[in-house]
């Protein structure tokens, strides 16, 4: 009798004592196999390039190089048919609901049980999703709050890409002239992204900006 093939999962974190553990505690469900690991989002694009493509991705949203958000929009460009499950500290609808619009099938909290786990990969697996009640409960948290016209959750989801990543940058301590360099812009563009975010969250800072980003789960500190 022919061994039933094992469910492929990649994991991509980058705290490696975490991961490691995190890949004994998948491999211990039985019917689940780490076909690889990586250190961040570009580190994933390498890895399923020599390794294939897994059917489940648990995916840390904070890594450096390329988040959560990136690989997760990556994927579902690039290889629509892997599904992935969003491993995160946050509990916040803003991240929940910018996984899920970046092609996120699941959304599991780090400090989680096994059998949470365990159930969210069969869920995938066998529904091609997973709804927790934390995920159900902020969700409709957030509904409720789209009719508020100044929700932060309707903010949040009105900025384009370049705005959260000019966003993410102006986290750092890069100039706003760095920032057009990294970015591949020019400095009259980024005051174009600044004074976008300035009117559109109503902070006239980019100290103000900064403490957006870490309260929405736009950056880690």
């Amino acid at each position: 009798m022919k061994k039933a093939e094992k469910i492929k999962v990649a994991l991509a974190d980058d705290h490696i004592l975490l991961r490691k553990g995190l890949a004994g505690v998948v491999d211990s469900f039985g019917d689940y196999a780490v076909l690889f690991e990586a250190d961040n989002g570009q580190h994933f694009t390498q890895q399923i390039k020599k390794y294939g493509e897994p059917d489940i991705v648990l995916m840390d949203i904070n890594m450096p190089e390329m988040d959560g958000y990136t690989t997760a929009k990556w994927l579902k460009q690039h290889h629509p048919l892997v599904n992935v499950i969003a491993l995160s500290m946050y509990d916040n609808e803003n991240a929940i609901i910018r996984m899920f619009k970046a092609g996120a099938k699941g959304y599991i909290l780090k400090d989680s049980e096994p059998p949470e786990l365990q159930n969210a990969l069969d869920s995938v697996h066998q529904k091609g999703y997973y709804y927790s009640e934390l995920v159900t409960g902020r969700l409709i948290h957030s509904i409720n709050q789209m009719d508020d016209k100044k929700s932060e959750i309707k903010i949040l989801n009105e900025l384009n890409d370049r705005e959260v990543e000019f966003l993410k940058h102006a986290c750092t301590e890069m100039t706003y002239k760095e920032i057009a360099e990294k970015m591949f812009v020019s400095p009259r563009t980024i005051d174009g992204y600044r004074d976008s975010l300035f009117e559109k969250l109503e902070i006239k800072t980019r100290v103000g900006l900064v403490m957006y980003a870490i309260k929405n789960g736009i950056v880690s500190v």
